[in-house]
């Protein structure tokens, strides 16, 4: 198996949509604008297709060079993409009463959007 997933990307550098993403299709090239993150980095990629999204794992990306052996791999099973996510678990601990919001393929706890509106509601703020 091959290091395609574990190389780091830096900023302007071509990559491909491993998988479908939200307005992105499987395969569409694009570059990264941002990497950013310590022990959990994470990526902000333009694709040509227009669509900027952030937030993005490394396993989403293949670096546009790789690409060809990505797929290769792909056919020959020795490599897998995770379609559900990132971490689930960590994701319905955070939840609370469950619900959500998704912004960029990141779930914001209906908790966290509870708490906001609280907050806007205590200093008179109307939406």
């Amino acid at each position: 198996m091959s290091d395609i997933f574990t190389k780091d990307l830096s900023k302007q550098q071509r990559v491909v949509a491993a998988t479908n993403l939200k307005g992105v299709p499987e395969g569409t090239s694009g570059h990264v604008m941002l990497a950013n993150g310590l022990d959990w980095v994470r990526y902000w990629v333009k694709f040509e297709n227009g669509v900027e999204m952030g937030s993005l794992h490394r396993n989403k990306l293949v670096i546009e060079e790789d690409w060809d052996l990505y797929l290769e791999e792909r056919e020959a099973g020795t490599v897998a993409i995770e379609e559900a996510g990132d971490s689930d678990d960590e994701e319905s601990s955070d939840t609370g009463s469950g619900g959500g919001v998704e912004v960029n393929g990141v779930l914001v706890p209906q908790l966290l959007l509870d708490r906001t509106k609280a907050a806007l509601e205590r200093f008179g703020v109307t939406r």
